[in-house]
């Protein structure tokens, strides 16, 4: 089994995995995905993608389908990043309804040089640009859908297609009132105006991979045109991304950003955190709020 075979046969895999004909080793991932290496007799190593059932899925429940469109979304954007020659994106060598199979990548530690790589060249993926915000194609944003009908306003198109249809997913889930939803609703929102960037959209700090030779990956990205503050924003969440300074003062260098761009980091983080709510519960719901309590 060898490269070339697989790539022209990518209907073959969940056969050939069903049937052990591939060498695989289980990767610790996120909890939307279920991700192994796989080894070819020629050497070659891969990361393999596949649906398990879902988040929301009972242990004892059959697994279900991956949402429909998701795993092509995802192709779609690793290549348009990649496309856009910035920060390294993985080669995508199969994609199905069911699974995605790209270069697998070794794990380093991330370096201050790494991070000043990552700044510029994430600095370079933004310039490369979009014709619109939003996308040619919906998206997602781990299991939930991703609205990218295009638009030519970032705010009205932010509050449209991000803070609007979330707020909505965290109310139905009960982890928001109507009270909390009526302070969302109200918030101001603002930012420079600029052209449509291109961005990963999903660019909190496990999405880079630090690979050997001081070499950042992007990974699971939600791609489509929007604002570069979003990017930025979101590596600041959790903790924040291995030499951030460094990585801001890299980017700076390629392409400065608004001097006054930090005090809008919880707006831009916004959507994101209300996604995590209507996921994942109530534990979200102070971070949703503090965020929202920044632009009343």
């Amino acid at each position: 089994m060898d490269l070339p075979y697989l790539r022209a046969n990518p209907h073959l895999l969940p056969t050939f995995l069903a049937h052990q004909r591939l060498r695989t080793t289980p990767v610790a991932g996120g909890s939307i995905s279920v991700a192994e290496r796989i080894g070819l007799d020629d050497g070659t190593q891969l990361f393999l993608k596949t649906w398990p059932g879902g988040v929301s899925a009972a242990p004892t429940a059959e697994p279900a389908p991956a949402p429909p469109g998701l795993f092509a979304a995802e192709a779609h954007g690793l290549r348009w990043l990649r496309a856009a020659d910035g920060v390294a994106v993985p080669q995508l060598y199969a994609q199905t309804d069911e699974l995605l199979l790209m270069q697998w990548i070794d794990h380093a530690e991330p370096t201050v040089v790494a991070a000043e790589r990552f700044g510029a060249g994430l600095a370079l993926t933004h310039h490369a640009g979009a014709p619109e915000f939003g996308s040619v194609t919906e998206g997602f944003l781990a299991s939930l859908p991703l609205d990218n009908t295009p638009g030519d306003d970032w705010p009205t198109w932010y509050r449209e297609r991000r803070i609007l249809p979330y707020l909505k997913l965290a109310v139905d889930a009960g982890t928001l009132d109507a009270a909390d939803a009526t302070l969302i609703e109200s918030i101001h929102i603002e930012a420079p105006t600029e052209p449509p960037a291109r961005i990963h959209g999903d660019l909190w700090p496990g999405n880079i991979v630090w690979g050997p030779s001081d070499t950042p990956w992007l990974i699971d990205p939600a791609a489509h045109g929007g604002h570069r503050e979003t990017d930025l924003a979101t590596l600041a969440l959790f903790g924040s991304a291995p030499h951030f300074v460094r990585i801001i003062a890299s980017y700076n260098e390629v392409q400065p950003l608004a001097p006054d761009w930090q005090t809008r980091i919880p707006l831009h983080q916004l959507h994101l955190l209300l996604a995590h709510a209507a996921l994942f519960g109530p534990s979200y719901r102070t971070a949703v709020l503090d965020a929202a309590a920044h632009y009343r």
